[in-house]
């Protein structure tokens, strides 16, 4: 009977390990492992293809995997933190039927922040017990929780940075909830309010300038400090058309940025593009809300993940 199982298995292996490795292509050799937090499928997808973890629960939203090892995912009704035992450590559930949480992020103090969408939207900041220990009210400009926010993150210099879909702005807000700084997205180059460019992930980058991506637009764009575009992409560009609906992204140490096709029911989930807007990775397995790329042939991605 062992015999006869590992016979089967090494069956199934030959059979499947082609599959696994189509679902990630390039011509230049690119092999990531990374998370994905998304409608069919959340947790870690290795090198080679195969799932490395599965939290079991679909639907996710933003996660990261920590510097500790463990794991920290939203869902839109709760955050969830595992150990590597796969042990749940830390939870925080929305608190009324009508609230959306939208994203987790584990912060230099221990603290995590959370995203709370509802009739008083919020970004709270909770202990490691799970208590709130500070909130900052957000101006998202509509009363549509789903369209409220998106993927908030905090600054070095303290503030958040957080993208409202529907206001067509990401806004940089201090401590206390005061705007200091608006990026409209809201561009007539793209066909203004009718492109629907929305901005959902929002990365500020060391030399000060803003990655967006525009879900429903197509387009992904960076800002300079004036909120000016330095840098475009769309699907003009590409023979693929890979754009469809972006929601995470990510920029990789070595300046290359990678995109989740959140849209996507066939075809490219998540691509890689370098300096030159040169398709140099995709994956096509499962779609992507958002993500976070661990390694790159074998090698971590070093510093704190700017997604």
């Amino acid at each position: 009977m062992k015999i006869n199982s590992i016979l089967k298995l090494s069956l199934y292996l030959f059979l499947i390990t082609p599959l696994l490795l189509s679902a990630q292509k390039s011509a230049s050799g690119i092999s990531h492992s990374f998370f994905i937090a998304g409608p069919q499928f959340t947790g870690i997808i290795g090198e080679a293809g195969e799932v490395v973890w599965d939290s079991k629960k679909v639907g996710a939203r933003d996660g990261y995997v920590l510097k500790n090892g463990n794991i920290l995912i939203c869902w839109g009704d709760e955050v969830r933190e595992y150990n590597k035992k796969k042990e749940v450590i830390l939870t925080y559930k929305k608190s009324e039927a009508s609230m959306e949480l939208g994203t987790a992020v584990r912060l230099s103090n221990g603290n995590t922040m959370i995203t709370e969408s509802g009739t008083a939207p919020k970004i709270v900041e909770i202990n490691k017990k799970g208590k709130v220990v500070k909130s900052i009210p957000l101006q998202p400009e509509t009363d549509n929780i789903h369209m409220q926010t998106r993927m908030a993150r905090k600054l070095k210099n303290g503030n958040y940075l957080v993208p409202h879909l529907l206001a067509f702005a990401v806004k940089e807000y201090k401590p206390d909830g005061t705007i200091v700084n608006t990026f409209s997205t809201d561009y007539k180059s793209f066909g203004g309010r009718e492109a629907q460019t929305w901005p959902f992930t929002a990365i500020r980058s060391k030399n000060g300038n803003t990655l967006v991506t525009l879900t429903h637009g197509n387009r992904v764009v960076e800002l300079d400090s004036d909120g000016k575009i330095i840098w475009e992409i769309n699907n003009s560009l590409f023979e693929e058309n890979p754009l469809v609906d972006p929601c995470g992204a990510q920029r990789l140490p070595n300046g290359n940025t990678v995109i989740a096709s959140y849209g996507a029911q066939k075809g490219i989930k998540i691509f890689e593009l370098d300096s030159d807007k040169n398709m140099v990775w995709t994956y096509d397995n499962y779609r992507a809300h958002h993500f976070q790329i661990l390694t790159t042939n074998g090698k971590p991605i070093k510093g704190t993940p700017l997604k």
